[in-house]
């Protein structure tokens, strides 16, 4: 038999596509160990990519008929409904652009009704501090969740009490004075989580509002506004790794709508007439967005937005814990090194750990991390300085030292962060005895 050998033909492939960048990558330096995300986060390459796609396109928002401004104005609402989707916003909820949390909360502090009281906990960074009125009620620092949470109902009750006596608005079922409820999700400090949901639902029991600073939580957890119930979230860009100069203030439009523009000029009103004050203001989101808007920081902000709704989060906070862990562990093995924190040390936090070492100024500690070692941290009071004074005072007589510094020293960790710089600062910290 005849055996006819058919030459075997190679198989033709197509060539692999290209491996799509990561829109959660980081930018840096390299060589630069970047442990300051708390501060200002690095930008993402979704961020960088979405201003870079706009650049040309550029134009005004809102005030143009030609195609870029048609353009730009479509990017910059879709913007706002992508932010609104991210933090689970209600259907009548307002979505104001700001510059970041601190113009957010200072644009709610001044559509405050006449008469509300605001209360707050002295553990707040100081943007959720000095905007309220006088005659606000700062709440001493709980030393666990659980203590917030009583604590806040001691306070409205006692307030609604007070209200009663004077007006006998509650006693007869008529509402009284308004409240609002001013809380961090996590703390810029100690990176600890405070209980929002509980604390909301404490707000809720008292016919009282809550506004929950979401700059430290946004970027480590899922926010969700309906869920938590909470009527008003703010948020900065710049800490969710989109630096663009933009940040939201997201709540319920009754009091927005009511209030005078935060700013007054163009785009927040819809009638000027000829007389001084003959002035419409415009309601909704434009009563306080007046002048050219950051498109930039918009679209870069809804395009973190949308990478990190598409992300798996859970594997995201999986692995920020497992770092997270590493350092405090890595810090506890230091004797000379004592960590600051608020609540009990296995208490829910993101990642975010301040210290002190011994017997060393914290500025000079910064300083010689980022020469000779090419570390980056804060160091000082972190724009909390009641809270910051007390953790201070705290950890000595935890430790029993009696050297430790006036100012401490924070390490923030995010998207990007390595296990190998975590062990990088550990061991620089080792040398500083």
């Amino acid at each position: 038999m005849t055996v006819t050998l058919v030459p075997t033909l190679p198989t033709l492939s197509r060539p692999p596509a290209p491996a799509r960048p990561d829109p959660l990558a980081v930018l840096g330096v390299p060589g630069e160990i970047n442990l300051d995300h708390a501060a200002s986060a690095p930008c993402a390459r979704a961020a960088a990519d979405a201003v870079a796609e706009l650049l040309p396109w550029y134009a005004s928002v809102h005030r143009g008929a030609g195609a870029l401004s048609r353009r730009c104005t479509l990017a910059y609402e879709r913007a706002r409904q992508t932010v609104a989707d991210f933090v689970g916003a209600r259907p009548d909820d307002h979505v104001v652009f700001t510059r970041n949390t601190t113009d957010s909360v200072n644009l709610l502090a001044r559509a405050l009704p006449a008469g509300t009281t605001v209360v707050t906990f002295a553990g707040e960074h100081h943007a959720n501090l000095l905007p309220w009125p006088r005659g606000s009620v700062r709440l001493p620092v709980p030393a666990s969740p659980a203590e917030a949470v009583r604590a806040l109902d001691a306070a409205l009750r006692e307030l609604r009490r007070v209200d009663a006596s004077r007006s006998g608005a509650v006693a007869d079922g008529r509402p009284g004075l308004p409240v609002l409820v001013a809380v961090t999700g996590a703390s810029n400090v100690t990176g600890e989580r405070w209980p929002v949901a509980e604390l909301a639902r404490v707000a809720r029991r008292h016919d009282a509002r809550i506004l929950v600073d979401a700059a430290q939580l946004a970027p480590h957890a899922p926010v969700d506004l309906a869920a938590l119930d909470v009527d008003y979230l703010a948020l900065s860009g710049h800490k969710l790794y989109a630096p663009f100069g933009a940040g939201v203030l997201v709540g319920r439009g009754d009091w927005l709508d009511a209030a005078p523009p935060y700013l007054a000029g163009g785009g927040a009103t819809s009638h000027v007439g000829a007389a001084t004050h003959e002035v419409h203001w415009a309601t909704g989101p434009a009563r306080h967005e007046a002048g050219t808007p950051n498109l930039l920081g918009a679209v870069a902000l809804a395009a973190v937005c949308t990478a990190l709704a598409a992300a798996d989060r859970d594997a995201l906070h999986a692995r920020e814990r497992a770092l997270l862990t590493r350092l405090r562990d890595g810090i506890a093995a230091l004797p000379h090194v004592v960590e600051l924190r608020t609540f009990a040390a296995d208490a829910p936090r993101v990642g975010i750990v301040s210290f002190v070492v011994a017997g060393r100024d914290s500025a000079e500690v910064a300083a010689q991390l980022a020469g000779a070692h090419r570390i980056g941290v804060r160091d000082g009071l972190f724009c909390a300085h009641p809270l910051a004074r007390r953790l201070l005072a705290e950890a000595a007589t935890r430790s029993g030292r009696r050297d430790l510094p006036p100012t401490a020293l924070r390490a923030s960790l995010g998207l990007g962060t390595t296990a190998a710089e975590v062990d990088a600062l550990l061991t620089a910290l080792a040398t500083l005895a």
